[in-house]
Parts: C-alpha cells; structure tokens; sequence
C-alpha cells in the first residue's frame, strides 16, 4: 500500500483524535509526551500488564485510553535512548511509518524523551526513516485490498513531529528529503521490469535530472563506436535495444575545483548472453543495473540538496541478449584504453561495460577519485551474504572514508583484497586479459580486471550484488530493491568532499 507522509514539525500540537506516538526510553519513568497526549497515565497500567520494558523498537498499543485526547497512544521502545545513533533514529522513523500505513490518518509523534532530548538531527533523521519504510512499489498492481483507495489514489497521513528544536529540524529535513528522493529514484529504477526500462527509458530518467539542475549527456552507439568504447558495445550487441553511455555533471563547488566521479553499472537486463544463465532466479536480472541506479539516485540527491561539490555521474546502460549477433567465448575486444580483452565467459559482462566508462570518466574530467558501483559477481555473495557490500580499492585514505560512511549510515561495506597473484589469474594467452580469471576468488579477478583501466587515480570499486537487490528487509526498507549506495556517498560527500 502506497503511503504519503505530510511531515511537519512544531514544539506543541493540540491534540484532537488520532494517533499519539510518544518514545520511551528504558531509563524513563514516563514516555515522552505522556501530560499532553495521556494525562489519566493509562500507560503505566498497560505496561505493567503487558511486561512492557521499552526495549529498542518494541511497542506497546493503547486502543481508546481513558481520558485522554486521542484516539490511539503507541509507545515505542528506545533501549538507551542517550546511545542512540543516527540510524537508530532512522530505524525508530521506520517502526513508527510500520504502524501508520493502515488506519491512520493523522498522527503526532514525541520524540524528546525525560532527560534525553532529541535535537533537530535526531528528529530529521526519524522523519527519514519514516519517508523510506513508506515506500512501496505496487506499479503494476490492479487489485488493491479492502483499505486501499479502489482508484489507486495514494493514502496520505498527516504527521506531526513535536521538538523544541523546530528550526534545525526543518532545516536538516530538506537535506532528508533530498536523500529519501535519491533511495526512492534508485527502489524505482532498480524494481521496473525490464521490458519497461531498457537503456533508452533509463537514459530518459536520467535526463529528467535536468530540472534539478543536473547537466546530461546522453551518447550514442554512433558516438561510442567513434570513442573506441568495444568493451561496451560487444555485450551490448546481443540485443535489439541499442546502448547509451550517460554523463551527469552536477556543478555546485568551486569553478576549476576538480570533481568526484562515480560510476554505474547498468545492464538492464543480463541473460548471461551466449554463456546463458540458469532459467531458475533470472528474472532477477533486471536488478543488475542496481549500479547506475544508485549513481543516479546519488546525482538526485546532490543536486536536491545543494551539495557544494562538482561531482560527476556516468552510467553504462546495455542489455546483454543471446542472439545470433551476440558475443561469443573466444571473441577479442578493444577497449577504449586500447587495451584487448579475450572474452572468455559472455556472463562476465559488467565489468566490460566498466572498462570502458571508467576510461572514459578518467580521460575526459581528471577527477580527485573514481568510485564505481556494480552487481557485479555472485562470489561476493559467497563471500559477504546480504548484509555487506565488497569494497576493493588502490587508495588506503579513499577506502577508510568510505568504511566510515558506511558504519554512519548503516550501508556497511568489508574491504577485500587486491595483489598481483590475483591479477596474473586474468592474463589471457591471445589478447592483454581475459575478462574472467574463474571461478575461485572470482570477485577478486573482477575488481583486479577493473583496477586495469583506472591508472593512477584513487579509486574503489564496491561489488554490491548483495545489498542493491534482495538484500535482508529491515525498518527503513520493505523494497526487493534497496537503493544501497545513495545514503552512503551521500555521507562521503558530506563529509569529505564538500567546499
């Protein structure tokens, strides 16, 4: 069920029906809010009936309370509520939207809890966390349940978040609603079913990023022939639905300030080619542009929030398609580095498609760092599960900031190996490389492979095969696509980056 959250803050609310969401820390006698929205102290019966001891994101629901001016009083549980972080706010954010998308209509929410007052960032981030537990993606659903609006209109619930601290509040919720509509662009991307999204539709919303002020370039396979981009075009030539190569350029730092790059892999959709995947689970390959979702999402959010940075986006958008003018096992490709590259598995798509955007990103704009995101291999699955994305990177300072933004934001990542025995696993005997060193430390070779056409520019490579689709739900996120990789270099940015 779609939910729209009209999210508001003020330091009292007049209560009048509804639902109350008052926070409880395990320290407290009372939750925060109790004089205004339970002055008969109903809860203290509840909780004593219900063994309830405020631990983190447990709840208690008080239907009709006695003498009180709502309709409804939730409390939820904070453990320490003076340990809390900033996800732990966002998590809190998503427990309450959980409870709010059926039958409520209007709510206030008290987050300052007896002695342990939430600031503005505390409530900017609960509010956030409430923006993308409410997302949902029912496109393409026709039937809708007995609570649903039968003509499809979104259901929207009228929020008031109660904090003395209103004006920080407002002011770092823009930030978070920019951020919420970065993940929310990249959950979008990443769930449309491939007959909808192929690279032409991708380019196009990519391209809508104008009205934010991104810059956009869109090149054909005209133009990309014409760079010598044939790591690229040979998996691209497979399929009927032509390639585009997308340039994002967001300029919100200082004129001649070098920018930062990111880079997306987009396959639209990835059959394995000629070395064809297994039927079972490939439908699930529509999701292998999570990449190029991500950056997109991320140029979003940049550009929504100000970001004083020159960052730029580009994403690689192909389908790999196994027909009679498909790549073989065997073919040899010239990348635009000039670099040959013996294909000796057509799955090993990906990274072909990186070769030559990161040659590109690297030769045309000069930038401080290069960081490419891409499903890119099942082994980093084997390695990591669902719960941690692989980083691989050439610079030591590049890899702790983004370790460190990934603990901030939840959106961890595991640094893995790189070394010259792994590189001599992709020496090809007929051309530079072959773009597959085998099965064994598979997500190694293919970031080895990569790290070929970066020079000497700081650079990570983060393999997010895991988290970007199917990855574990959680109270921020109820979507097969995660949007994984926009909060976190939002974070890298943030932190590091910005003039």
């Amino acid at each position: 069920m779609s939910v729209k959250f009209e999210i508001s803050f003020a330091k009292t609310v007049r209560l009048n029906g509804g639902l109350a969401i008052l926070l409880k820390d395990t320290d407290s006698e009372l939750p925060a809010g109790a004089a205004s929205a339970d002055p008969a102290n109903v809860f203290a019966k509840a909780a004593r009936i219900a063994r309830f001891t405020a631990k983190g994101l447990s709840s208690l629901d008080i239907v009709a309370p006695e003498g009180a001016p709502v309709d409804r009083i939730m409390v939820i549980g904070t453990g320490r509520a003076k340990e809390l972080n900033a996800h732990d706010w966002m998590k809190l954010g998503g427990a309450a939207a959980a409870r709010m998308i059926r039958n409520v209509d209007k709510a206030a929410i008290f987050i300052d809890m007896p002695g342990a007052e939430a600031g503005g960032s505390a409530a900017a981030d609960f509010a956030l966390g409430m923006l993308l537990r409410a997302y949902s993606f029912d496109t393409y659903k026709t039937k809708k349940s007995d609570d649903e609006d039968k003509n499809g209109a979104q259901k929207s619930v009228k929020v008031t978040i109660v904090t003395p601290n209103v004006a920080a509040a407002k002011k770092l919720f823009a930030a978070s609603e920019a951020i919420a509509g970065g993940v929310i662009l990249a959950r979008d991307l990443v769930n449309e079913p491939p007959n909808v999204l192929g690279p032409v539709e991708f380019a196009a919303k990519a391209k809508a990023l104008e009205k934010l002020g991104v810059e956009v370039e869109i090149l054909t396979e005209r133009e990309m022939r014409r760079l010598g981009m044939g790591a690229l075009l040979g998996v691209a030539q497979g399929s009927v639905r032509p390639p585009r190569l997308v340039i994002m350029q967001w300029k919100g730092g200082k004129p001649k300030e070098k920018p930062v790059a990111f880079i997306g892999k987009g396959v639209v959709f990835d059959t394995g080619g000629i070395s064809i995947k297994p039927a079972a689970g490939m439908e699930d390959m529509k999701g292998d542009m999570g990449g190029a979702a991500a950056v997109t999402g991320l140029m979003h959010t940049l550009a929504a929030r100000g970001a004083k940075v020159n960052a730029i986006g580009v994403i690689g958008l192909v389908e790999n398609m196994p027909d009679g003018n498909a790549q073989r096992p065997g073919d040899i490709v010239t990348s635009m580095s000039g670099q040959t590259i013996e294909i000796v598995n057509t799955d090993a798509e990906g990274r072909l498609v990186l070769c030559d955007a990161l040659w590109y990103t690297n030769d045309r704009f000069k930038p401080q760092f290069m960081i490419n995101l891409a499903t890119l291999t099942g082994a980093i699955l084997v390695a990591l599960g669902n719960l941690q994305a692989g980083l691989f990177s050439n610079d030591d300072q590049l890899a702790n900031q983004l370790t460190a933004a990934g603990l901030v934001t939840n959106e961890r990542l595991w640094r893995m190996p790189l070394g010259k025995d792994y590189d001599k696993m992709i020496d090809s005997k007929f051309a530079d490389m072959k773009n597959t060193g085998g099965r064994y430390a598979g997500s190694i070779t293919a970031a080895q492979f990569i790290k070929r056409f970066v020079q000497e520019t700081p650079w990570a490579h983060l393999d997010i095969a895991g988290t970007a689709m199917g990855s574990a739900q959680d109270e921020i996120n109820q979507s097969w696509g995660s949007g994984f990789g926009v909060r976190l270099l939002d974070e890298l940015v943030r932190e590091n980056y910005e003039s």
